[in-house]
Formats: C-alpha cells, structure tokens, sequence
C-alpha cells in the first residue's frame, strides 16, 4: 500500500495537471484578451500538455525498460516541477504553453509508469485494487484541483497560483521515492535476481514466492531466447513486437481500450467542464467551478467503486457495463442541450436596439425593425453570431438583449442587476444537463476511467511491458489530443447537443471492439496472461458459434 500510494501520486500529479486548466482558463482569459478571443489558443494552452505526454509516454517506454520504473518516475517529478514554475511565471500565454509542454511530459511518463510499476510489485489476488490505487489519485488529482481552484478564485494572480501549486506533490513524491524498490520483475529481467527475491519476499507469502520465481524464470528464458533471435535495440525490438502474435494481441486489446476511454468524451468533461456548465446556462465563473467540483469529486467516489469491485467482478464486465450506462448518459445529454437551445429565451428587439449606445449585435441591427420583428432570433442564435445576451433583470428566462460581445458591455449588464452570457444561455433545462454529466461521471469512473489503465499493466510479456504500455499510452494521448483540440470548434460547429450525440456514436464503436478483443485478466498470473493470448481470444458467443458450426461439418 506504501508503494501503491507513493507511486500513485504520479497518478495524482497526472490528474491535477489535466483538471486545473479547466478553471485556470477562466481566468487566464481574463488577463490576456487575445486568449479570450481566439478559441484555438484556448484549445492550444489546454492540449499543449496532451501533444508532450505523447512524448513523454513514448520515450517513457523506452526509459521504463532500459533505466528501470523508478527512475522514470523521478524524471516525471522533475518534470512536472519545471512545468508547473514555468507556469507560475508565464508573462505572455506562449511561456503557459511551453510551461504546459513540460507538464505534459511528465504526465505522459507517469501516466504508463506508476500503474506498471503498482502492478509488478502486487500480488495478482488484489493486482486490480492496487493499481486502481492509481487511478484514485487521478481522480483524486482532479477534484484537488478544482478545490484549488476555488480556493484561490479571489487571490490576485489567480491562475498563477492554480497552476504552481503542481510543483509540491511532484517534490514529496521525489523525496518519497527514494525509499522505495525498484520493480522485482524489471530487476530479475536485468539479472538481478538477488534483490528482485528479496522484494518478492517482502510482497507474497514464504510458500508462494519459489513458484513466482519459477514463473519469472521461464518467462525470462524465453524472452531471451527471442531476444538472442531478433536483438535488443529499440528498433529491433519495436520490430519483434509487432512480429509476436502475443505482444500483437495484447496490443489490439490494450489500444481499443486507451482509444476508447478518450472518444467516450471524458476529457472534454474534465478539461472543460466549467465551460459545459456555462452551455448549460450558469454564467458565473465561480459557480461553474463549484459544480464542476461536484462532478470531478463523483469521478473520485467511482474510481473508489472500481478498486472494490474490479478483482471480484473483473476487468471485462466492468468495461462493458461502463460503456452502456456512458452511451445511455449521452444520448440524454444530447436531448438535453437541444431541449435547451430549442426553448432559450427570446430576443427583445427594441431593448436590443435601445440598451446603450452601440451596443446592439451587429449580426442583429439589420434585422432590429418594426417592419420585420426577428421572431426566430433567441438567446442561442445571438450566442452562435458572436455577441452576449443580457439577461432581463424581471425573469431568468423572459426576454433578454443582444449586445455586443466585449468586457465594457459585460460590466454595463453587470450594472443594472442583470447577468450577461456568452458561452451558454439561462435554461430551465440546466439542472438535467448537471444531473446526468454526473452520472455519466459515476458510470464512467469505475470501468472505463480506471480499467484500461490496469489492463495495459498486465497484458503484455515481460520484454515487451515498457514498449507496449508506451504504445498504448501514446494511443492514448494522441486520441485525447484529437478530442480536446477539436471540442471547442465541434461545439461551435455541432452545438452542444451534437456534439455529445457525436461522443454517444464514438462510444458505440468501442464498446463493440472492446467485446471483441478484450479477454478478462481478473485473479491472472503475468505469464497466465501471455499463455492466454498465445491461443487467441474471442467473446464466448463467437466461440459457442464456432462450436456449433465444428458440429454441423461433423
């Protein structure tokens, strides 16, 4: 638990890092107007973490297996330390993105590592558990992230301090990882068999750890016996990779898996859940931030659920019923938003034209006369024509204005009681919108929100562990960056509601390649694991039909 918890702050580091841009952004835009007026800089500052943990967990494999786990966890703590002072002291929005560049980099490092270094010191009874230890502190990060957020809304240099604070967990797990082993397997696969005993010693029973020695033995005589055929530099092992049916296997498995939990959407959410909360009608920052706390803290409680869960009903199910509840969750959320664009409240033509001295929408001036009254026009058509909407100061949702967008009209709107929006109009349908992104949350955090992280700690031989959890973890934050770079545009270009429906597709997809090609791994010794993808796996349907079909040819 002392390893799995130490580690695991990789975990937590990798969590707040990709939850505290959501709230930074509020503010960073703020302070730097081109940030506010350009999505795609807003897009670039919260991705550029995602394009360098494509990096860093690419060479993170490749470190992971020639330097060992714990050092690679060292290097990401430097990492994120460099990252997080960067940050701190960004004068213009490009120092934030070289900043977010280096934090990337060690989130990506320690996004592979600290789940395979867990799962190589565990026990396979309670292997799931542990390394969901992990996936915990991912969580844990995020929801720490929003309370800090909050904490420093109304500190001068608001953002600066959110996004420093990542530099104190990354120097206690430094210190903390000095005291800590090296994994036993990657010391053994090293020659090292002395002290790789010694640790196994002191994680499985007296009577258990001869046979867990004679499985890594075999293990590793055959690994090397394919290593004295095919070499040992990168590129050659990169090549006897994908040449192993094993590894090639695994590999299907671990990939559909990584892909998957990033095209169910989960990023958008976390990264820009304030900014959702405000489609959804709540225009002030800070409650935005207070319910986005609401649902990273629900993404806690579900990794919690999964560490209970995953060694008793195993990897598959959990996966498999995640993705039902998450597609159901969408397609609501899709509803919902088109519900709430549909009935957005009207547009008031003549305070439009008469709330301050050029204040009306250009894109509705022409349109403002008493000949031909823009019936059509509401909240949601002012928003998508790049102007605000004042709110009516009598009712939320009655009739409101279509003013310019800029900061001097926010603060006359602000003046007279009444709230302005820009990212979203008030709604009686809000509240359905915060309800069911929880629980989508609370049916994504146990499955899909830890599961894949546990299954690419444990499915791939021991020569190949470092490479191809590397491979997969860049799968995985190559397809995070396609959809955090893309969902600011996707929700201009789609709206809301097409853009969740789009996620619910995306969902569908994986969920039937999951089906597919992921075996169960539940309880599974390493090498039991590399046995079972020798033969090949398939669902239990495809395998009765088979049967059936080897019946009728007799």
């Amino acid at each position: 638990m002392r390893l799995a918890l130490s580690a695991g702050i990789g975990g937590l580091l990798f969590g707040y890092d990709t939850g505290v841009i959501s709230g930074a952004l509020l503010f960073i835009k703020e302070d730097f107007d081109e940030v506010d007026r350009k999505t795609w800089l807003q897009s670039t500052i919260v991705s550029m973490a995602v394009a360098g943990a494509i990096v860093g967990a690419a060479v993170g494999g490749w470190i992971n297996d020639r330097f060992g786990r714990r050092m690679s966890i060292l290097i990401a703590d430097v990492l994120f330390l460099i990252g997080a002072i960067v940050m701190a002291f960004a004068p213009a929005p490009w120092v934030i993105i070289v900043g977010r560049i280096f934090v990337g980099f060690g989130v990506g490092m320690a996004s592979m590592t600290s789940p395979l270094y867990i799962s190589e010191a565990s026990p396979a009874r309670i292997r799931g558990a542990l390394v969901s230890t992990n996936g915990l502190l991912i969580t844990g990060g995020q929801f720490f992230s929003y309370l800090i957020n909050l904490a420093f809304v109304h500190t001068p240099g608001t953002w600066r301090w959110m996004l420093g604070v990542a530099g104190v967990p990354a120097i206690i797990q430094f210190a903390l990882m000095w005291s800590l082993p090296e994994s036993p397997r990657w010391l053994y696969r090293k020659d090292r068999v002395a002290e790789s005993r010694a640790i196994l010693e002191r994680i499985y029973p007296e009577d258990e750890v001869e046979a867990e020695m004679e499985a890594l033995k075999e293990s590793v005589e055959a690994e090397k016996a394919d290593e004295a055929i095919i070499g040992d530099s990168f590129g050659a092992k990169l090549k006897g990779a994908f040449a192993n049916p094993v590894v090639r296997r695994g590999l299907a498995a671990g990939i559909t898996v990584q892909v998957a939990q990033q095209f169910v959407g989960i990023n958008t959410v976390m990264y820009y859940s304030p900014s959702i909360v405000q489609f959804a009608g709540y225009a002030s920052n800070s409650t935005a931030m207070a319910l986005s706390l609401v649902t990273s803290g629900l993404n806690a409680i579900g990794s919690i659920v999964s560490m209970m869960f995953v060694d008793r009903y195993g990897r598959r199910k959990l996966m498999i019923i995640s993705m039902f509840g998450i597609i159901t969750c969408l397609i609501i959320l899709a509803i919902v938003f088109a519900q709430a664009a549909i009935h957005a409240p009207k547009i008031d033509a003549v305070e439009s034209t008469t709330f301050a001295p050029n204040a009306t929408c250009p894109a509705f001036a022409p349109l403002a006369v008493p000949n031909a009254p823009p019936s059509r026009w509401n909240c949601m058509k002012c928003l998508r024509s790049e102007c605000g909407f004042c709110a009516s100061g009598v009712q939320p949702y009655a009739p409101g204005a279509c003013v310019v967008l800029s900061d001097d009209m926010k603060a006359t709107c602000h003046s007279r009681g009444r709230t302005y929006f820009k990212d979203g109009c008030p709604s009686k349908f809000g509240f359905l919108a915060i309800v069911f992104l929880g629980l989508y949350i609370v049916v994504y955090a146990p499955g899909m929100g830890t599961v894949p992280w546990i299954v690419n700690s444990e499915i791939y031989p021991l020569r190949y562990r470092g490479l191809g959890g590397g491979i997969a973890a860049v799968s995985n934050w190559v397809s995070n960056l396609i959809v955090s770079e893309s969902f600011l545009s996707l929700t201009h270009a789609l709206g809301s509601s097409g853009t969740f429906l789009l996620f619910a597709g995306f969902s569908t997809v994986g969920l039937f390649f999951i089906w597919l090609l992921v075996p169960e791994t539940k309880g599974l010794q390493f090498e039991e694991v590399e046995k079972l993808l020798e033969v090949g796996y398939k669902p239990s349907l495809l395998r009765r039909k088979n049967k059936a079909k080897d019946v009728d040819t007799a």
